[in-house]
């Protein structure tokens, strides 16, 4: 009788054991370490709770949500190129490349819904517009004053959205392969005089 009570206890007391084991593993479960240069967005009931920064961090169960992971490093994004229009209605290719970062990481998740999107078609009309205002001559030759332009422009707009740009390249300016052999024969000829 004795041993069938010790028995019913230990059976008790492994269930214990066992409900508290299982309560530690899904606490421990909630336990983030944000790694260096991330920052997490945190939500509680859906709404926006807290930036974590570098270093552990505990999640409430059933509550709280890691929203959205977040990369604070520079971000280097190629571009394809762009059809764009001079003054002297010449059509060429530009494609450029931009350097960012995200500095506000909470604008950037909650700020606008597609930022890389945003920032290429932002890219691309205002580079429409500076190149549209130049003659071919001078976007052949002023590289230095469209990226300084493009680059002002561009993070002015995209500082709500928590992005700061910190350059924009043209990479490549194309012109029509007929301007391209117009401007290498007018080369050899002035090479040859």
């Amino acid at each position: 009788m004795f041993a069938s009570m010790l028995a019913a206890g230990f059976g008790t007391l492994g269930y214990l054991m066992i409900a508290i084991l299982v309560v530690v593993i899904f606490l421990v479960s909630r336990i983030r370490i944000v790694p260096q240069a991330k920052v997490y967005i945190v939500e509680r009931l859906g709404a926006f709770h807290g930036e974590w920064g570098t270093g552990p961090h505990f999640l409430v169960p059933f509550l709280d949500k890691v929203a959205r992971i977040v990369s604070i490093k520079e971000q280097v994004v190629d571009f394809k190129p762009q059809p764009v229009i001079t003054k002297d209605n010449v059509t060429m290719q530009i494609d450029t490349v931009v350097f960012f970062q995200i500095t506000d990481a909470k604008q950037y998740t909650y700020g606008i819904e597609h930022p890389m999107a945003a920032i290429e078609n932002l890219t691309a009309t205002t580079l429409r517009n500076i190149i549209g205002e130049l003659e071919l001559d001078a976007t052949l030759t002023s590289r230095d004053v469209i990226n300084t332009k493009i680059t002002a422009l561009l993070d002015q707009a995209t500082d709500p959205w928590g992005i700061k740009v910190n350059r924009v390249e043209l990479k490549n300016i194309l012109p029509p392969r007929e301007i391209q052999d117009a401007m290498e024969k007018q080369m050899k000829a002035e090479r040859e005089r």
